[in-house]
């Protein structure tokens, strides 16, 4: 599988990102929804979460690793944090799954992660791999 195309879509969005300017950046279209700031935090803890589950499940298999994505943002306060301090967060996170996922052996994407908050669901690193990089493309265009 070729995880290069993480990278290219963290570059181009590197791109992308600095012709925002920083009001839309802080801008809530009302007070449940999040913020661009906000979506590209929440980013971010989905990449730490995730690159959690990309190192333990190479040893341990179908650890319970999971997130509550609004909690996290609110206790992360991104809309009070610097953007181009939640840019620089996410560029280095993504970078480093980059590197996780390069350097993962090819017997290591079959072994699974339970994802699940309640009735425990199994999936491999392949399918979280793929999921992640969906999930982040699918909240990129929201930014």
């Amino acid at each position: 599988m070729d995880y290069q195309i993480l990278k290219n879509i963290v570059d181009e969005q590197l791109l992308r990102f600095e012709e925002i300017y920083e009001e839309d950046w802080s801008h809530k279209t009302s007070p449940e929804n999040w913020s661009k700031k906000e979506i590209l935090g929440h980013l971010c803890d989905s990449a730490m979460a995730n690159l959690r589950k990309f190192v333990i499940t190479q040893y341990k298999e179908n650890e319970n690793i999971v997130y509550d994505q609004d909690f996290w943002v609110k206790a992360q306060n991104y809309q009070n944090t610097p953007t181009l301090d939640i840019i620089a967060l996410w560029k280095l996170l993504n970078y480093q799954i980059v590197r996780i996922v390069e350097n993962m052996q090819d017997e290591a994407l079959q072994k699974t992660c339970d994802m699940t908050k309640t009735k425990p669901q199994i999936f491999t690193l392949e399918f979280i791999i793929n999921d992640y990089i969906s999930h982040l493309q699918h909240h990129l265009k929201a930014i």
